[in-house]
């Protein structure tokens, strides 16, 4: 579908978790994916409290779902296009060792702040989800459940064959013995209250529960506080830190842009909690300026 300029504008406004909208922009991304909408509301609530604006204090992580630097890149690089995110996809190329970059500092920071997006957030969660889903089922030879599927976004597709492939020859194993990275990050992930570490089939069965529980109760504001790292094929966790102006300040000034050239009224107020203003009253930044240089390019289409 075509890219609605309007898109990034909308998902700054949901930046504050609103339920409702982020309801909506999941019910979205289920509808056109197939990946089942009760799992990916019980991921957004295990994975960020169904805050959009959610940061892990352990890694890169960001958004309703989580994502890493490099998974974001990674999942817009291959599904970004499908859905009207071209000019992001065709931003990102991949190093001799694999890593996803993209050049331009300013657009490199637009991109990642897609994952406060609801909308955006959920495609490519969605996307991510589906293509885990194949690559488990292929490996394990059985169909994928939704534990299975969240067990790729927590530990990465690499990750999630090996805990599911020795899970399913030994469910005693020590979890924080075969990952100890990601034990350390999340503690109440793979040790008890006694500090006593958890076994794969205790992990597995406490995020079946989770999951269960997250995909048939209404959203609350409360982080679930995991802060997992992303491990697997898709790579090293990579920090960006360039000081641009939010997405959501980049959103007014872009989109007042658009209202001038259309002789429609300026656009104000105040969104995803940043100060109330005018957006002409915000000053272009190569970030805001690149944004709406997008916007309007995409309209005249």
């Amino acid at each position: 579908m075509p890219f609605n300029p309007l898109s990034i504008l909308n998902g700054a406004a949901d930046a504050t978790g609103a339920g409702g909208s982020i309801r909506t922009a999941i019910a979205n991304a289920s509808q056109k994916t197939g990946i089942d909408f009760n799992y990916l509301m019980g991921q957004a609530k295990l994975e960020s409290g169904m805050r959009s604006n959610a940061h892990s204090g352990t890694s890169s992580a960001s958004g309703l779902y989580q994502f890493v630097d490099q998974s974001w890149l990674r999942v817009v690089k291959a599904h970004g296009a499908e859905h009207g995110l071209g000019w992001a996809a065709n931003a990102i190329s991949t190093s001799a060792s694999g890593k996803a970059v993209v050049n331009d500092p300013a657009t490199r920071q637009a991109i990642l702040s897609l994952r406060n997006d609801p909308t955006a957030a959920s495609l490519m969660a969605a996307e991510h989800a589906s293509d885990n889903k194949g690559a488990i089922e292929g490996s394990l030879g059985r169909a994928a459940t939704s534990t299975d599927l969240y067990m790729a976004h927590f530990l990465g597709l690499g990750g999630a064959r090996q805990f599911l492939t020795a899970m399913q020859a030994n469910p005693d194993r020590s979890g924080a013995a075969m990952f100890p990275a990601a034990a350390n990050a999340n503690r109440s992930v793979f040790y008890d209250s006694t500090g006593a570490p958890r076994s794969l089939g205790q992990i597995y069965g406490r995020f079946a529960a989770k999951l269960d529980a997250a995909g048939a109760t209404q959203p609350t504001d409360a982080t679930s506080g995991l802060s997992a790292t992303r491990l697997g094929e898709w790579g090293a966790d990579v920090i960006p830190g360039n000081g641009e102006q939010s997405t959501s300040d980049a959103a007014v000034w872009a989109q007042n842009t658009l209202a001038q050239l259309s002789g429609t009224t300026s656009l104000g107020g105040s969104l995803a909690g940043t100060r109330t203003e005018t957006a002409s009253l915000l000053r272009p930044t190569p970030n805001t300026a690149r944004l709406a240089y997008m916007m309007l390019a995409t309209m005249g289409a």
